[in-house]
């Protein structure tokens, strides 16, 4: 079990550049229906962001990788941050600017191509510039600002900003793109990316019954409405 602690800042940045250089020594593996084009806040979440082991950010690292290399807006892996937060539920999120959220429940349930999958989706919505974290987010938000092998315990305090992520919505507009731009990196990365997208999101409404408050898995549009324009689009 991972060791939680009060706040801690995952970076992929030393261990994604390695990555993108060669092999490592790690082995691995909600929309609104409005037009706005900015995710929406709704009730702010206190979340803990926790403590990572070598083997989960090898495998992050090992995921996100080649779908960063083909974006089209490619992102460097010194740019790429994640923090996992300390919830149970299967949820992801985007804050912009090269940060990403996961969740444990995520982490901990979902397999190698479900994970990427997810991940896909939301380095699309930071690829179609979906999120503008200098208008969103303020100051309040302490992820990736760590190196992996400096990692320490913070100073206690909850991380309201970084659950209020999970919680916004996007556009139904939004989602769809996502979802098809989510596709197109996965086939880029040489994965049969309609596929593993309408896998996962099947997957993920059998998990958590179709609905989430937010995030990856959000409630309009449907999950399922999303599983068949998902499996609609062209491609294997």
């Amino acid at each position: 079990m991972r060791r939680l602690v009060r706040i801690v800042a995952l970076t992929l940045m030393a261990t994604l550049a390695v990555a993108c250089a060669g092999p490592t020594s790690s082995t691995s593996s909600g929309p609104s229906g409005g037009g706005s084009s900015s995710p929406q806040p709704t009730t702010q979440k206190q979340t803990k962001l926790v403590k990572v082991d070598a083997a989960t950010a090898a495998r992050l690292q090992n995921i996100m990788v080649p779908l960063l290399k083909v974006m089209d807006h490619p992102l460097s892996s010194g740019q790429v941050k994640v923090g996992v937060m300390d919830d149970p539920a299967i949820n992801a999120a985007s804050a912009g600017n090269g940060e990403f959220l996961v969740t444990t429940g995520l982490l901990q349930k979902a397999n190698d191509d479900q994970l990427r999958a997810v991940l896909a989706h939301e380095l699309s919505h930071q690829d179609l510039n979906h999120v503008q974290k200098t208008q969103t987010l303020g100051t309040g938000l302490n992820i990736g600002m760590v190196i992996l092998d400096q990692i320490i315990p913070g100073s206690g305090n909850l991380t309201p900003i970084a659950g209020e992520l999970l919680l916004r919505k996007y556009t139904r507009t939004e989602e769809y793109a996502a979802d098809k731009h989510g596709v197109q990196l996965l086939q880029r990365a040489g994965y049969n990316g309609r596929q593993q997208m309408a896998d996962t999101l099947s997957w993920l409404m059998s998990t958590s019954g179709g609905s989430s408050s937010g995030g990856f898995l959000a409630t309009h549009p449907g999950t399922a409405d999303r599983i068949t324009a998902v499996k609609a689009l062209p491609g294997p």
